[in-house]
Order: C-alpha cells, then sequence, then structure tokens
C-alpha cells in the first residue's frame, strides 16, 4: 500500500490517473512478491480509493508449475480472487497473469494479458557481478 500511496501523491493532478494492478502471490512463493490472496480485498479498496491512481485489476507471477494441470489450478487461483474483487464492487477488467511457458493455461483460466517477453524476444542474458 505504501508504494500505492507514493504513486498517487507523486502523480501530477492535471494527469489521468494512472492505471495499476495489485500482485497477489497465489501460491505462497518465498521468492515471490505480492499480497497473500486473504490480503488482496482490503488492499484493492484501500488502492481504489487513492485519488490519483485507477486500480484496473490483478497481476500474478506463481512460481513455474509442473505440469499444463497444475498451472490451471494456479491460475484459476488468480481468476477466482480477480473474481471476488468484482463481486464486491470494484469493477476491475484486467486479469495479469500468465508468460511465456505458461500463456496457455492463464488464457485457459480467463488471462486478460499475458506477458510473453522471452517468447519473443528469447531469453534474457544474466551478466555475472
Amino acid at each position: 500500500l505504501k508504494i500505492a500511496e507514493r504513486l498517487s501523491a507523486q502523480r501530477p493532478a492535471g494527469l489521468t490517473p494512472l492505471n495499476v494492478c495489485i500482485q497477489v502471490n497465489v501460491d505462497g512463493g518465498a521468492n515471490k512478491s505480492g499480497v497473500a490472496p486473504q490480503e488482496a480485498l482490503a488492499l484493492a479498496r484501500a488502492v481504489a480509493g487513492l485519488p490519483r491512481l485507477r486500480l484496473r485489476g490483478v497481476m500474478t507471477i506463481p512460481e513455474p508449475a509442473p505440469d499444463f494441470v497444475a498451472a490451471c489450478a494456479l491460475h484459476e487461483r488468480a481468476r477466482a480472487i480477480f473474481d471476488q474483487l468484482n463481486a464486491a464492487g470494484l469493477g476491475l477488467d484486467t486479469l495479469s497473469a500468465g508468460m511465456s511457458a505458461d500463456l496457455e493455461a492463464a488464457i485457459s483460466a480467463g488471462s486478460t494479458m499475458v506477458r510473453v517477453g522471452s517468447a519473443i524476444f528469447g531469453q534474457r542474458e544474466r551478466v555475472a557481478a
């Protein structure tokens, strides 16, 4: 919430509200960012109340799944959270779930935005420190 509050505070009043998604950690991965699913509604309501932000939806980045069925289950969790927030009256239109490796599973669960960078640009080169 602190980051959202800073974004809202620093957004110039003359500009349209900044479109944002909240990140939800659907699989509890220790190395992943985002709020726990049970905290999503409270965060979404708080972000939706900020004057210079427009809450558009939910974003997830689950750990890689071992197979298509497991990937679908993770993305279905994201969809359930998205649906819960909409049932609470938040009027979201974006479910950003899925990347190059699991985009089919994400789309089957209702993702409206997939992030397919490596499918287009290839794997990133890792530079040694």
